[in-house]
């Protein structure tokens, strides 16, 4: 069965769309998110954003050395161990303006790393205490974020008929296109998977 998808998205579209699923009794529909997936979901967006922004503070360190003439390797890792070794080996090559803005993002970038890892302390203490969470963190290489990431989208994934089904929202095999008991699967490419 396709699903219902005609035009654009309008009130006149959503009043014909919701009409035309009353009309089918077994139409599967999608289970309303609970309030602990929705808190979830929320920590898992502002986990995201900080680890966002610190990615571009540490970016923007690293430009405005490299626009002085001072190449830094990429990576957090290496920013961070080499930072002030640069701050004060070649001092002579940055004002102390620049200097002061460095250290200033360089606290911007320690403040961001304190808010992740509280947050991904919280993310980990609930993944600890829900029961489902548990249960996908069974499966190797599933730990506390990412089963709290699932359970916050899918919950229990009542949604999805066989595993198949949740391996393709994945990404993780093609789509199926069956009819008359052909089955037709889909290509796997990386736009299928992103």
């Amino acid at each position: 069965m396709k699903p219902f998808a005609k035009g654009q998205k309008n009130d006149f579209n959503d009043a014909e769309a919701i009409a035309e699923a009353v009309l089918r009794p077994n139409l599967r529909t999608v289970a309303e998110k609970r309030e602990a997936q929705l808190d979830l979901q929320a920590l898992h967006r502002v986990r995201a954003r900080l680890v966002s922004r610190r990615t571009a503070t540490i970016n923007q360190i690293r430009a405005v050395l490299i626009e002085r003439g001072i190449a830094v390797r990429s990576g957090a890792r290496a920013s961070r161990t080499s930072l002030f070794i640069i701050l004060d080996q070649r001092s002579d090559e940055l004002s102390l303006r620049i200097h002061d803005v460095i250290v200033g993002l360089w606290e911007d970038w320690l403040w961001l790393d304190e808010r992740i890892e509280t947050v991904t302390r919280e993310i980990e203490a609930i993944s600890q205490s829900e029961r489902d969470c548990k249960r996908l963190m069974s499966v190797p290489g599933i730990g506390p974020v990412i089963s709290t990431a699932m359970v916050a989208a899918i919950g229990t994934g009542e949604a999805f008929t066989r595993g198949r089904n949740l391996g393709t929202w994945l990404g993780l095999v093609p789509r199926q296109y069956s009819t008359g008991g052909r089955t037709v699967l889909g290509r796997l490419t990386e736009a299928t998977i992103a």
